[in-house]
C-alpha cells in the first residue's frame, strides 16, 4: 500500500518549485499577451516600460518597473518591441551583461536586414546572451488558447544554457520548443511568418491554370458554340452548368495529379536500379505537393456535389421538365422508361457517392490530428489503397457519365472532344502504368529497390 502511494506522488508534478522572475520589455499586444500567459502558468512578471503608470492593459498580477530597475529582477528578459528600437538598449549594456535577453521580433518583408533581428542584438549587447523565440506565436493564439498549428516555439541560440533556460520557460506555457541551432538560423526563423502557405503556391497556381483553361473551354463549347450555330442563348450556364463541369474535371485530374509522380518515382527507380539517387528535383517538388493537391481536388469535388444538388432548382431545369411533359400530351404520346439508361443514370451516381466518401475519407486522414493517431502501415493503406480505389470510382463515375460521348460526332464542336474526355486523361494514364506496375515480374524488382537492392552498386555514392 505504502509502495503504491509512493509512486502515485512521485508520477505527480512538483508544485512547490517556485518560477524564476521573468522580464517583458514592451507593453504592446505580444508583450501583454505573453506576459498574460506566463502570470497563468505561475511565472512572476514584472514589465520594463518607459512610464511606469500601471495601465487597464496590463496583466493586474505583474509589476511596472522602469527598464534598467525591471532588468535586474530576472535573469531572462523578453525584447517584445521592434528593431528600429533597439537603440535605447544600448545605454543598458552594463545592466544587460550577462542576461538571456530573448528577441521574438518580426519583418515587414523577407530578408529585410543584411542580418537577422537577433543577430543585430547581439551585435549591441555583446555581453548579453541572445537567443531568438516566441515570434511564431501570434497574440491571439496565446489569449485564445494555442491550437496543435501554433505550439511549436522555434528557439536558436549560441549559449547552450541560455537556450536552455528559454526552453524550460516554453515548456511552461504548455508550448513545443523546437531547437533549431545556433543564431545563424535566426534569419530562417524570422522568415517563417513571413511566408504565405509556402507548400501551396505550386498547387494553387497550378489548380488556378488548369481551372482557367477548363473554364474556358468548356464556355468555348457549352455557350459560345452553340449561340454561333444554333442562335441559342444559353449565357446563363455561367453559373451554374459550366463550373459544374469544371468541378469535377478539376477534381478528377488533380486526383490523378496526385498519384502521377508516384508513377513517375517507381518508372525511375526501376530505370536506374536503385533507391539511391535523388529525384529530379521538378519531381520532389510534385511529390510534397501531393497533400496540397489532393485537398484542392476534395474542394472541388464538394463544390460539384453541392452544384449538383441545387441543379433541379434551377429556372432551365425546370422549364425543360415541363417543355417535355407538354410535348408528350400534345402529341399524345408516353415514353416508357428506358432500364438501360435507368441503370447508367442508377450506376454513376452510385460511383461518384462512393467515390467521393473514399474522397472525404482521404481528406480527413491527412489531417494531422488523425494521421497521428494511426500508424504508417494504416496511413499508408488508406492513403495508397484507398487512394487508388477513389480514383477508379471516381474514374468510372465520370466514364459511365460521359461515355457515350466518345463515339458520338455531336459531341466533337469545333472537332473538340467534350471536356468529360479531357478530364479522363490523366486518370486513366495512371490506372492503366499502376496496373502493369503490380504485375509480379514489375512488383517484385520494384520492391526489391525500394528494400535496399541494387542493380549496380556503384550508384549508391
Amino acid at each position: 500500500m505504502n509502495k503504491n502511494s509512493s509512486n502515485i506522488m512521485a508520477l505527480a508534478p512538483n508544485t512547490s518549485n517556485k518560477r524564476e522572475t521573468v522580464c517583458i520589455f514592451g507593453t504592446g499586444d505580444f508583450g501583454r499577451a505573453l506576459g498574460h500567459k506566463m502570470i497563468q502558468s505561475g511565472y512572476p512578471v514584472v514589465y520594463g516600460s518607459r512610464s511606469t503608470q500601471i495601465s487597464n492593459l496590463i496583466p493586474k498580477d505583474a509589476e511596472v518597473l522602469g527598464h534598467a530597475e525591471a532588468a535586474q529582477k530576472a535573469a531572462v528578459i523578453i525584447i517584445a518591441i521592434q528593431r528600429q528600437h533597439y537603440n535605447f538598449l544600448t545605454p543598458l549594456a552594463e545592466v544587460l551583461h550577462g542576461k538571456v535577453l530573448v528577441d521574438i521580433s518580426n519583418n515587414l518583408k523577407l530578408n529585410q536586414y543584411p542580418e537577422s533581428n537577433a543577430e543585430y542584438l547581439a551585435q549591441l549587447l555583446p555581453g548579453s546572451k541572445v537567443v531568438k523565440g516566441f515570434n511564431t506565436v501570434s497574440a491571439w493564439a496565446l489569449q485564445s488558447g494555442t491550437l496543435d498549428a501554433s505550439r511549436q516555439v522555434f528557439i536558436c541560440g549560441d549559449d547552450v544554457e541560455a537556450k536552455q533556460m528559454v526552453m524550460n520557460i516554453v515548456r511552461g506555457l504548455g508550448l513545443t520548443p523546437v531547437d533549431k541551432g545556433s543564431l545563424l538560423a535566426a534569419q530562417e526563423i524570422e522568415n517563417y511568418p513571413l511566408q504565405l502557405f509556402p507548400m501551396w503556391k505550386f498547387p494553387i497556381f497550378l489548380s488556378l491554370g488548369l481551372g482557367l483553361f477548363f473554364f474556358f473551354y468548356s464556355l468555348a463549347l457549352d455557350v459560345i458554340h452553340t449561340y454561333i450555330y444554333e442562335n441559342n442563348n444559353f449565357s446563363f450556364f455561367i453559373a451554374i452548368t459550366v463550373p459544374n463541369r469544371v468541378f469535377p474535371v478539376m477534381a478528377l485530374t488533380l486526383l490523378g495529379l496526385v498519384y502521377l509522380p508516384g508513377i513517375f518515382a517507381a518508372i525511375i527507380q526501376l530505370y536506374r536500379g536503385t533507391k539511391y539517387r535523388r529525384f529530379p528535383d521538378w519531381l520532389d517538388k510534385w511529390m510534397l505537393a501531393r497533400k496540397q493537391l489532393g485537398l484542392i481536388a476534395l474542394a472541388f469535388a464538394s463544390l460539384h456535389a453541392v452544384f449538383t444538388l441545387v441543379t433541379p432548382l434551377r429556372t432551365f431545369a425546370s422549364w425543360r421538365t415541363s417543355k417535355q411533359i407538354i410535348s408528350q400530351v400534345l402529341s399524345n404520346e408516353t415514353v416508357l422508361l428506358n432500364h438501360t439508361n435507368a441503370w447508367l443514370s442508377d450506376s454513376y451516381l452510385a460511383m461518384g457517392i462512393l467515390g467521393f466518401f473514399l474522397f472525404v475519407l482521404l481528406g480527413i486522414t491527412s489531417l494531422p490530428s488523425v494521421s497521428n493517431s494511426v500508424n504508417w502501415r494504416e496511413f499508408r493503406f488508406v492513403q495508397s489503397k484507398l487512394g487508388y480505389l477513389a480514383l477508379i470510382l471516381c474514374t468510372a463515375h465520370t466514364m459511365i457519365y460521359g461515355g457515350k460521348w466518345f463515339l458520338n460526332p455531336s459531341a466533337y464542336k469545333w472537332y473538340l472532344p467534350d471536356i468529360y474526355m479531357l478530364s479522363l486523361v490523366v486518370p486513366c494514364a495512371v490506372l492503366v502504368v499502376k496496373f502493369v506496375l503490380i504485375f509480379p515480374c514489375v512488383d517484385k524488382p520494384l520492391t526489391r529497390i525500394r528494400q535496399g537492392w541494387e542493380r549496380n552498386p556503384r550508384y549508391s555514392e
